[in-house]
């Protein structure tokens, strides 16, 4: 008898509200979703929620590029003082300890043990590629494994949604079945990339770190880090997707002259050594002019079409549940640009006015020094 409401963004909000106000038990939500309806509507309350779960709790907490304070304060402003408060996470990170020393009353902390982060039937590598030609050994990778094992089920993490999405245009124009998935799709059209890829219908799945922890895929055997992930963290949730349930899998990191450092970091983390796959690399170069033009032809491809505008309406709509008139917060981002465009140039005046008095200075000196050479040598001479 239990009613349960899911609210999360990419589906309609209309539908959603509806199922809110018939006071659900168990609503389960992401954070954004959830803090635009009772920023917009107040057809519900949640005034008596007893219970307040965050899992993956430190990444809702964790300031970085998604920031999720403003939406969970709204949200713990709705809700009541007396509440029990539960957070789950794979990571113990600072702002979890923090909270934990913060906390008005003792809390009751769990934590499992493991002296290694990863498990043993991963076997983990790592590939020293030049930047310039990553895409190339990629491609070679996917070839490799596609022609050995075609049954086998990869994932390529990547940074960004444009380059999840440019990704997926160039394999799929080299052939190779693949599918996207990042936070710039629309829910129906994340689910129908994941059901396809669990279905073996697609064989590769490009993923942003959207996917890093979330996702629980069974058949894995290749995880596949286009670029080296900047926390030990991200890394051990990204290759925590193959090697499950006493599976055998593998996870290869292409890594650049940029980023030993954070290898060094993962391995630390991981108290594992990475070892080197080897790679014949005429194979590679074979395919590199092909695989830089095409990647090129995708980057122009995705240009023309809406990726851009998707988050500059995204940004727009956002404005407006927090009340914000988003023309006029245009207005003001311009004139305050325009602010410090004048500052800059009104610096690099003053810097260059300062320069031509020192080297004015300098002048006077060095021709002070010469006039007093010139009359030494003159008394030597008499």
């Amino acid at each position: 008898g239990l009613k349960d409401c899911v609210v999360v963004g990419g589906l309609d909000m209309v539908a959603q509200a509806l199922e809110l106000s018939r006071k659900p038990h168990v609503v389960i939500a992401t954070p954004g979703r959830l803090a635009d309806h009772l920023r917009s509507s107040n057809t519900f309350s949640l005034k008596k929620l007893k219970f307040l779960i965050l899992d993956e709790a430190d990444r809702l907490l964790e300031q970085g590029c998604a920031d999720f304070t403003a939406d969970l304060e709204v949200i713990l402003d709705a809700v009541p003082a007396r509440r029990q408060t539960l957070l789950f996470s794979a990571t113990l990170t600072d702002t979890l300890k923090e909270l934990k020393s913060l906390a008005a009353n003792r809390p009751f902390f769990w934590e499992a043990v493991s002296e290694v982060r990863t498990v043993d039937e991963l076997d983990q590598r790592y590939l020293l590629v030049p930047e310039a030609v990553k895409d190339a050994y990629l491609v070679h990778l996917i070839q490799t494994f596609q022609d050995e094992h075609e049954d086998w089920s990869i994932i390529i993490f990547t940074k960004t949604c444009k380059d999840c999405q440019v990704l997926n245009m160039m394999l799929r124009k080299f052939n190779f079945p693949s599918v996207a998935l990042h936070s710039m799709m629309k829910q129906r059209q994340r689910f129908a990339a994941l059901a396809k890829f669990k279905s073996s219908i697609f064989k590769i799945l490009i993923a942003t770190d959207v996917a890093a922890s979330s996702l629980d895929i069974p058949t894995v055997q290749v995880v596949i880090n286009h670029n080296t992930p900047g926390l030990p963290k991200i890394y051990i949730h990204r290759v925590g997707r193959t090697a499950r349930a006493g599976r055998k899998g593998i996870a290869i990191t292409l890594v650049t002259q940029y980023d030993i450092h954070l290898v060094h970091a993962i391995e630390e983390e991981i108290k594992l050594k990475l070892q080197e796959f080897s790679v014949e690399e005429r194979f590679v170069l074979d395919i590199l002019t092909q695989v830089n033009v095409t990647r090129r032809e995708c980057e122009i491809e995705l240009e023309g079409m809406d990726l851009d505008e998707k988050k500059e309406i995204n940004k727009r709509k956002q404005m407006i549940l927090e009340g914000k008139d988003p023309d006029l917060e245009a207005k003001r981002k311009a004139e305050l640009a325009k602010i410090k465009k004048k500052n800059k140039q009104c610096r690099e005046k003053i810097q260059q006015t300062l320069q031509k008095k020192k080297q004015l200075q300098l002048k006077r000196k060095l021709q002070k020094k010469m006039e007093r050479r010139n009359k030494l040598h003159a008394t030597e001479e008499k």
